[in-house]
């Protein structure tokens, strides 16, 4: 591979990476999709997408009117009306997830089906519980950051926050 093709390569990379991780969530989906639909206000948006919260709403609308495919509109009204709509680029995007729904929604079975067949040839693999111990002795939230303690040289283990020894 030249190069100048590894570059490319790479920036096109980057450029799928940022803006997945915008519009490659469950909430920015939903939303974009709802949206495309026509305009709708804040409570409209908060009651037909389930189990979002308020604050993870707002968050998702801020983002996607950041990166340019929302607009918001407040109407001098009491209460303020707040409206959020597609923007032109926000629409482009309608196309690519509804390919993306259609490709999930035929494939779901397949892709279900291949994961209950690694899950069960992994079972059966004997290091699977070697494995498996080693995953749980990964850090985790309560021990991330905690002081490392070295009880032979090149062996190292975390001692969780909160407990002295």
């Amino acid at each position: 591979m030249s190069p100048k093709h590894t570059a490319v390569s790479h920036e096109r990379c980057l450029a799928a990476r940022e803006v997945l991780n915008r519009v490659g969530d469950k909430w920015s989906v939903m939303t974009v999709s709802l949206l495309g639909e026509g305009p709708l206000r804040f409570g409209e948006l908060r009651r037909s997408i389930e189990g979002i919260s308020q604050r993870m709403l707002t968050l998702t609308l801020r983002g996607l009117e950041r990166d340019g495919l929302v607009t918001r509109t407040v109407f001098p009204t009491i209460p303020p009306r707040v409206d959020y709509e597609l923007t032109k680029l926000g629409r482009t995007l309608l196309e690519p997830i509804q390919a993306l729904a259609d490709w999930a929604e035929q494939n779901r079975t397949k892709v279900q089906a291949s994961r209950d067949r690694f899950d069960a040839a992994e079972a059966r693999r004997p290091e699977a519980s070697v494995r498996a111990a080693a995953h749980r002795r990964r850090p985790t939230a309560s021990t991330a950051g905690a002081p490392v303690l070295r009880s032979s040289p090149g062996e190292a283990r975390r001692r969780p926050r909160g407990r002295r020894r």
